[in-house]
């Protein structure tokens, strides 16, 4: 592939990581061996996963920084690419283990960005995949498209493809490097010329411009989000707690309260946080998430890269009626979604792309920052089908919504055909009780299901508090 730069978006990922914060987006599958048939072993799956490369070019490429500073990255082809560098076998019993471990390292940048970790034998039977990319290369649904690339929609696999004559593009010379950027540094401004050119000749436009420009601005920033511990410095270890419920039930009392699947997940983790403040013998305390929107377009579709907007919505943790928690987290997202929020948002990062360089890394930092949110609640669409990988079915898939220093906490959720999969990602030594707190989020929904009036269908039915959550395991050391 040619060399292609990055957008002032997905190098922002990149300028934010830090020691203690590694910005990969991720997820921990789990697969159910075929009921008739050999179980496969790691060579097969190795060999399933390599033979789908040529699908993903981005695949094997690695982020060649800018000569001088004054541009975004780019992507060039990795002259010495091998998957055995990024895809790697795992003795681990225990999925739960094996996913803090990796998850806790960051990705090397002198290859390209992403690994896979495969346990062919785990404890239970199943097949464990922990998987990783930089977020600098895909954003939640990118990954999730991502991953579908290695799926199939049978047990029967799809042959792999024919890539034995792929050769990397030469990579550029230095001097190439400095011209290109010099380039492109010089289209952009160009670029930039345009609009006040568009703008004189529609001079209307240009007060609704800077309108959408502030509120996109006064959205992000005000209120400032609450202190909190969930903002302490804290470490680069991190912890993976799951839980699994019916998608029935999150529909359900979309249907009955007139809200969005959405809404359901903001209102649950609002309740899970009240409740986790109480057993911390504390007083709740409305906090503020980052939520981030997709807008991507039909042209967007499996194209990989970032392209979200952000939402800013207040959870109403010091509320103590379920029932009122969604009904203000429900008017707050249709307040917003009407008055053109997402997309004041979305230009305002596009415009962001012509800015210097230093202006993008301090914007980056800044919509990084605790003051802005406390924590990321990302819902992430996943296949509503089944999919399998070598003939293993899938069976769960919990997402990893990086974070960003001085975040202790995201939460995410993904559909896997009729369940729904939250993710709480966390730093242990910041909130060592993040188990407990996917608890706090199972209990949650039960209390938004509880607001249902009539029976509740006996098949999504099931006891409270039994979500199924990662547990902590000592010596978290990935096992080649």
């Amino acid at each position: 592939m040619p060399p292609q730069r990055l957008s002032a978006l997905d190098a922002s990922f990149l300028a934010v990581e830090g020691p203690s914060a590694h910005m990969h987006v991720g997820w921990a599958a789990t697969f159910e061996p075929p009921e008739h048939g050999p179980h496969p072993h790691f060579d097969d799956l190795f060999a399933h996963i390599a033979g789908r490369l040529a699908r993903a070019p981005r695949f094997r490429q690695r982020i060649a920084p800018d000569a001088l500073g004054l541009n975004a990255p780019l992507w060039i082809d990795a002259e010495d690419f091998d998957p055995a560098e990024h895809i790697h076998r795992s003795a681990a019993e225990d999925l739960p283990q094996l996913a803090d471990a990796v998850l806790s390292e960051p990705l090397r940048r002198d290859r390209p960005l992403w690994e896979f970790w495969i346990a062919d034998r785990l404890r239970d039977g199943r097949i464990g995949l922990v998987g990783k990319a930089h977020h600098c290369m895909v954003d939640g649904l990118a990954a999730v498209e991502l991953g579908s690339l290695l799926l199939d929609t049978g047990p029967a696999a799809a042959p792999a493809e024919d890539d034995h004559d792929w050769l990397p593009a030469p990579t550029p010379h230095a001097l190439e490097l400095l011209a290109r950027g010099a380039w492109d540094r010089t289209r952009e401004q160009l670029g930039l010329l345009r609009h006040p050119l568009a703008l004189a000749r529609a001079p209307l436009a240009i007060p609704a411009f800077g309108l959408r420009t502030a509120r996109a601005l006064a959205g992000a920033v005000l209120p400032v989000a609450p202190a909190s511990r969930l903002n302490e410095p804290g470490s680069p270890d991190r912890h993976l707690a799951t839980a699994r419920r019916p998608l029935t039930e999150l529909r359900a009392v979309k249907e009955a309260h007139g809200v969005t699947v959405n809404d359901v997940l903001l209102a649950a983790v609002a309740g899970a946080l009240r409740r986790h403040a109480e057993r911390a013998e504390e007083r709740p305390r409305d906090l503020k998430a980052m939520v981030p929107v997709n807008v991507r377009g039909d042209a967007d579709c499996g194209a990989l890269g970032n392209r979200i907007t952000f939402m800013f919505v207040e959870l109403p943790a010091s509320v103590p009626d379920p029932l009122v928690r969604l009904q203000l987290i429900g008017d707050a997202t249709r307040s917003r979604k009407q008055s053109g929020v997402t997309e004041d948002a979305d230009a305002a990062l596009k415009a962001l792309s012509y800015a210097p360089r230093p202006v993008q890394k301090a914007a980056a930092h800044a919509l990084a920052s605790p003051r802005i949110a406390n924590l990321v609640v990302s819902n992430i669409p996943g296949p509503r089908i089944p999919m399998y990988m070598a003939g293993c079915r899938l069976h769960d898939a919990y997402p990893v919504v990086p974070l960003s220093a001085r975040h202790a906490l995201s939460v995410g959720m993904t559909t896997i055909g009729e369940h729904a999969c939250f993710g709480l990602f966390a730093d242990p030594e910041t909130l060592p009780d993040s188990d407990a707190l996917a608890g706090d989020l199972d209990a949650a929904l039960d209390e938004l299901r509880a607001t249902i009036d009539g029976p509740w269908p006996t098949s999504s039915r099931r006891p409270s508090g039994s979500a199924t959550r990662f547990r902590p395991s000592p010596s978290p050391t990935p096992t080649a």
